[in-house]
């Protein structure tokens, strides 16, 4: 489709996965809204509009347009919300990227990726069908497997533990460098950067 196309004035789409309510807030499974939460707070502009059943922002980064959008629809329909945004902004999908959990990293290891499977994640499921295709960059942000024999899906639902709560803010300002990095220098140059694991004495 032509909006798929690629196109320079097509802006940066980044959408961080989660879901929408005060109890989610803290989960596992949010790590993606926090990651846009702090971009925003980063280029300094706030989420105040819905829009395609997202909360979104605006913004700029070194001569590039930025929309950034955490969807309101719970995370195994995220792709209602990406799907028409993508549509609405015309969006080249090499100007997509999301940001999500994956429990099949370890806690603070980042991977950029420029196209692939869901690997069972939900909302990623949600948004390949909407899109009819796979071939968008995302942005996997390790939680860590579930302990012992615990479902993966309640470990997910489960709010970070102190001790991973108190370097987060760290993690996430790493990730923020990896988003800018994409939008700024392409996604190659994100990859080498930032595909490696996080020193947490650095």
């Amino acid at each position: 489709m032509a909006i798929y196309e690629k196109s320079p004035l097509s802006p940066f789409l980044i959408i961080g996965l989660g879901n929408p309510g005060r109890e989610y807030k803290h989960n596992r499974h949010n790590i993606g809204f926090m990651l846009v939460d702090r971009l925003a707070e980063r280029l300094g502009i706030t989420f105040s509009r819905l829009e395609s059943r997202a909360l979104i922002t605006k913004g700029d980064y070194r001569g590039q347009r930025l929309v950034l959008a955490k969807p309101q629809t719970y995370m195994n329909l995220s792709g209602q919300s990406a799907g028409a945004l993508v549509r609405f902004y015309k969006v080249s999908l090499e100007h997509f990227l999301v940001a999500y959990d994956d429990v099949d990293l370890p806690f603070g290891m980042l991977r950029l990726r420029p196209s692939g499977g869901s690997a069972g994640q939900k909302g990623v499921i949600s948004i390949i069908e909407r899109l009819g295709s796979q071939e968008f960059p995302r942005l996997r942000l390790g939680i860590g497997r579930p302990p012992g024999r615990m479902d993966a899906a309640a470990y997910v639902l489960q709010d970070f533990p102190r001790h991973e709560a108190e370097i987060l803010p760290q993690i996430l300002d790493r990730a923020v460098e990896a988003v800018l990095t994409f939008v700024s220098e392409g996604l190659v140059t994100a990859m080498n950067s930032y595909n490696t694991p996080l020193d947490i004495d650095q």
